[in-house]
């Protein structure tokens, strides 16, 4: 199990017994040393099924299982490889029952979320209810219930929040529903309060991996600790330099704690890096070395030294966007130093800081003619005709799941008006019951006339068919087909072309509905392994089975194509990935490193401006690390501030990255003129000669 690894990762995988801290440098091949650490493991008699890697998204989750299945073959089936949240919803499934919650309780999305606190903070303000939501957030990945961040409450918005917080805890437990931070902080009470849930799991876990540690917040480490208990069997992989994730809960503070909770741990570098040449390498040590050090490293490459680092500057962002687009047609319609002839455009990224300045990238190479992608667009869920299937789904897994029977209710409308549903939800809300539950209560008809009653039990009665035919529906084609004749007997697709104004807006709906029913039959099937930590392998599933799943899925991997396009993305969304040429753009201060101290409500204490320049110049790091043969930095004289044009000097990250005085500061435009020029004077040589042969 150890061909082909160097020794820093032979001693990460062959290291079983204890607490192990893999410090995984970019593009130094944690994926690797994970993948073979599980194929070890199982070499020395442990079987797959009480091995956990966790990741942090379902399509690490994915690739993970797809590299495990190739190193060790099926027994990678039975291993658990999900991201923490499906780990959650796994153990509350199978043991949320001693908390009163039920198995088919519902996920509520994020604009779930923000619907419910609208209700629950009396606002009709999407905005208002997102900043509540965002601190509610950060509250629950601190480990806080309303109570508890009542009683610590800064002042008097923050009281006012942590109110509506505990209103909004009431209505997740009568809808049977949690949120996404219920996934990580009820396991977690589930653990620490119900001794004999812990020592089932700690019995049936006998080894945890954690990719990604880096990016865990305080309650995932609390859960880690309850998972692993005094065995401590477990190999954390991360890398200090790329924590970026502190505005959403991520603390360093983890790996601060993980050699004091286990003074036994053994802690291994990966230093060699297998993807930048050595002048990449030695710009990304150079930016990283001033921020403190928990465990010092020093990246270096085999790849040779490569081309040097380009910074390039820009009168504003059309000019930066000009040079941008001229260098990926040079290099893509060339050759060009220290390369071997013509690239593909999926060989190119453009990165940058925040999501407002993809659009005048897209204007030049759309103006170009050069096809690109946005990474971190629109989640295939997050679309409307999606969202509405997904909620008939979870009311068939839920009936207590109000948000999900109020949208299913009226998409299609079919003749249930609003005043119906606000006195039936008055009802329920006076007996305490579900909506959906109150539906069939005798005293309704006490409240609701006798058309209205018909309508609603007609309803509900064909929820309940569907529930119980959806439970026998087996495998890929019986799914498909009841999928099918499902839609057909609600007339979605007619809804589909009554509501939108084109035709061709509405076959691009009806397109996604079909391509969501298909992946759907794919995983009844078994077609596609489930990443979401429900079921294990690639087992046959019935449909409520997999409904189970979907709330967990953020975007649908398995749709993403290997498209030959350039890449936008935002230097988080990057984190990662890699590309043989890289445009680091609008590197200025200001932008990168993000303002410190201008945002209003944020405490401009000098050691809070310090940790946030810490993040942000890994940041800079992270998005360096990204590139393989060329990296090319960006930034503008001028940049714009709203409807002004504002001064804009190079960020501080330049000068750190320490690049040499003869580091190439060219123009891309006068590139591409001399090639359009040995071009256009190649073809007239061949013109001129192919007239002598006449």
């Amino acid at each position: 199990m150890s061909a082909g690894l160097n020794l820093a990762q032979q001693e990460a995988v062959n290291f079983l017994h204890g607490p192990c801290l893999v410090l995984a440098g970019a593009g130094s091949g944690k994926t690797r040393v994970i993948t073979h650490k599980i194929g070890r493991l199982i070499q020395t008699g442990l079987e797959p099924k009480r091995i956990a890697a966790i990741t942090f998204t379902n399509k690490a989750a994915t690739e993970m299982r797809e590299r495990a299945k190739g190193l060790i073959g099926k027994a990678a089936n039975d291993v658990v490889i999900c991201t923490f949240h499906a780990l959650g919803v796994r153990m509350l499934r199978q043991d949320g029952g001693v908390m009163g919650l039920k198995p088919q309780f519902s996920i509520m999305d994020s604009a779930d979320v923000t619907g419910i606190l609208k209700d629950a903070g009396g606002t009709t303000d999407a905005a208002t209810a997102r900043q509540w939501q965002w601190t509610i957030s950060l509250w629950k990945n601190m480990g806080l219930n309303s109570e508890q961040a009542l009683a610590l409450a800064k002042d008097d918005n923050e009281r006012i929040i942590a109110k509506i917080m505990a209103r909004y805890e009431e209505r997740l437990t009568a809808y049977q529903s949690v949120d996404f931070d219920d996934l990580i902080g009820l396991p977690l009470k589930l653990l620490q309060e119900h001794d004999e849930v812990r020592l089932k799991w700690q019995s049936q876990l006998g080894h945890v991996l954690v990719d990604e540690y880096q990016d865990t917040n305080a309650t995932q480490y609390e859960v880690l600790k309850c998972l692993v208990g005094d065995n401590a069997r477990f190999t954390a992989v991360g890398d200090d330099d790329q924590s970026i994730y502190g505005w959403r809960g991520a603390t360093l503070d983890n790996l601060r704690k993980l050699p004091q909770d286990f003074p036994n741990l053994k802690v291994i570098k990966l230093e060699q890096n297998y993807r930048s040449t050595s002048a990449i390498l030695r710009a990304a040590n150079n930016v990283i070395q001033p921020n403190p050090k928990l465990f010092p490293k020093t990246l270096f490459s085999e790849l040779g030294e490569g081309e040097p680092v380009r910074v390039v500057d820009a009168d504003n962002e059309e000019h930066e966007a000009e040079r941008v687009v001229a260098r990926i047609q040079s290099l893509h319609g060339g050759t060009d130093a220290g390369s071997c002839g013509f690239k593909e455009l999926k060989d190119f990224a453009v990165l940058y800081r925040a999501n407002h300045q993809a659009r005048i990238f897209e204007k030049a190479l759309r103006k170009a003619q050069i096809p690109y992608k946005v990474s971190g667009g629109q989640s295939f869920f997050d679309r409307a005709e999606i969202r509405d299937l997904c909620a008939w789904l979870r009311l068939w897994v839920n009936n207590d799941d109000d948000p999900a029977f109020l949208r299913t209710v009226t998409t299609p409308k079919r003749g249930i008006g609003h005043q119906t549903l606000a006195s039936l939800g008055q009802f329920a809300s006076q007996y305490k019951l579900s909506m959906f539950e109150a539906l069939f209560s005798n005293s309704l008809p006490s409240v609701l006339n006798a058309r209205a009653l018909g309508s609603l039990h007609e309803f509900g009665r064909y929820v309940n068919d569907l529930e119980f035919r959806a439970r026998l529906t087996t495998g890929a084609e019986d799914a498909r087909a009841f999928l099918t004749d499902w839609l057909k007997d609600i007339g979605y697709e007619k809804h589909l072309y009554d509501a939108e104004e084109s035709e061709k807006a509405a076959a691009s709906k009806w397109n996604n509905v079909m391509e969501f029913c298909d992946w759907m039959a794919q995983r009844c099937g078994g077609q596609i392994d489930d990443t979401a930590g429900v079921t294990s392998g690639n087992e046959v599933k019935n449909l409520l089975e997999v409904a189970q799943t979907i709330a967990l899925l953020s975007t649908l991997t398995e749709r993403e194509k290997d498209q030959n396009v350039v890449t936008l993305s935002t230097l988080h969304a990057s984190k990662g990935l890699e590309w043989p040429h890289v445009m680091l753009v609008g590197v200025t201060e200001g932008m990168l490193p993000f303002k410190l101290d201008d945002e209003p409500g944020t405490e401009h204490t000098n050691d809070n401006i310090a940790v946030r320049l810490q993040e942000e110049r890994r940041l800079m790091y992270v998005g360096i690390t990204r590139a393989q043969r060329s990296l090319s930095v960006s930034w503008t004289r001028k940049r714009k501030k709203g409807r002004d044009m504002i001064a804009a000097i190079p960020s501080r990250f330049i000068a750190e990255m320490g690049l040499d005085k003869d580091t190439v500061k060219e123009d891309p435009r006068e590139k591409l003129k001399a090639l359009r020029a040995e071009f256009a004077q190649r073809a007239s040589a061949a013109s001129a000669e192919s007239a002598a042969h006449k």
